[in-house]
This record gives structure tokens, sequence and C-alpha cells, in this order.
């Protein structure tokens, strides 16, 4: 099975967006997208757009050098011989628009619900929740196409949060995360923030677990690449 293009792009579009946050300028084509400097922890420096893209044309296009790190959006590249290794693989996820999502099999009562994060205050407080701290820059909040989701506490504090970011036909979701709530809940309740939107994202282990059952079914592999 292959990977999803839309899935794809929607990622590396979230990537450039973040990278942009940072002060670095990427570039799209046919092949994949990318950013000449090391990108910010966690983001990469290249995803691929479609299958079949030479390896030597992705890495010609970054710093190849120690750190280094490849989004394989269809699993078909061989980085080995290049002096990289697999971090990481996952399945891309998908779930159709629909009215009236129905609660995730297993998951506690209740939904936790999420709002957007509108200020910059507020945004550290979500970082710190998340464990990205800096890495989410105020920046985010005026573009667009991003939505910062957050479930607060009386208190407070975040029970959990989101990433959302609209492009073409799709909305990616990211950077999902539980901290006091069921995170199949989580995910239901991002779906239920956008029921008519057909959303993806993709995640791995048990977050794929709480994804799958929040109601997101699972599409093709993909796999990171990192040089040591």
């Amino acid at each position: 099975m292959l990977g999803d293009p839309a899935a794809a792009r929607n990622n590396a579009e979230w990537c450039d967006i973040v990278c942009a946050s940072h002060g670095l300028v990427g570039r799209f084509d046919a092949d994949a997208w990318s950013v000449p400097r090391r990108s910010p922890p966690w983001y990469p420096d290249a995803v691929t757009l479609r299958p079949g893209v030479a390896a030597e044309a992705v890495l010609d296009r970054i710093d190849a050098g120690p750190g280094a790190s490849v989004k394989d959006s269809f699993t078909d590249l061989d980085l080995r011989p290049y002096g990289f290794r697999v971090l990481f693989t996952a399945r891309w996820i998908h779930r159709p628009p629909v009215a009236a999502p129905a609660p995730p099999s297993g998951a506690a009562d209740g939904r936790p619900p999420l709002a957007p994060v509108t200020t910059p205050d507020r945004l550290a407080v979500w970082a710190a929740a998340h464990g990205g701290g800096e890495l989410f820059r105020p920046a985010l909040l005026g573009d667009p196409r991003v939505t910062v989701l957050a479930a607060w506490t009386a208190g407070g504090a975040v029970a959990g949060g989101a990433v959302l970011n609209r492009s073409g036909p799709v909305t990616g979701v990211s950077n999902v995360f539980a901290s006091g709530a069921d995170a199949a809940d989580v995910w239901a309740a991002v779906h239920a923030a956008r029921p008519g939107e057909p959303l993806v994202g993709y995640e791995s282990g048990d977050d794929l677990t709480a994804a799958v059952r929040a109601g997101f079914t699972t599409g093709g592999p993909l796999r990171v690449w990192v040089r040591d």
C-alpha cells in the first residue's frame, strides 16, 4: 500500500509553516518539500511528495550532514548508503467528514472540549504542556491555515491539545497530546471540532491506537530517516 499524497502534501505544508516561524524558507516542487538549513527539532529537512523520487534528488537539496532527516512519505527511499538510518516508521491516517462523530470505543465518559489558542501567553502554556517549548512560536497564531487547540481545566491547566492545518481539500491533525485526559477522547474532540472536514495525519504506536479508537483509519506507511 502506497502512502497518501494529500496527507504528505499537508504534512509538508505544516513543516513549512513551522520552519517559516523560525526564519527558514522552504522550497516545494513536484518531488518534495525541503529547507536548505537544519530544520527545528522534531521536524524533517525534507518530505517526499510522490513515490519514486531518487535519493540523490532529495539529498542534493538539503544539508545532508550529521543531524539531517528526511520524511520518506512512501517508504521507497533507501538512504542507508548515504549514512542514514530509520528513526521511526508510522502510518498515514484519515477520517472522512461526518455530521455527528461517535464517541470512541472504550474511552472515558465525556470528551474534553477543545478551544482555539489565540494569545502568545496561552500558546506558551500549551507548548509547555505539549513538551515542545519554544518550538511553537507566536507567528503560528497569525497564520490563517493554522489552529492550535487546547482543552483547558478549571484551574487553567492544559488537559490535551492538537494542531490543525488546512491545505487544499484536507485538514491535517498533528501534535495531539493528552495530559490528564484519555488520548482517544482528545482525538474524538478534534474530529468534533471539525466534523465537516476530511482529516489526515500520521501516527504510530499507542498514538495510532488512540486515533483508531476515535474513528480514524490507517493508510499507507511512511518512515523518517536520520543521519547521526
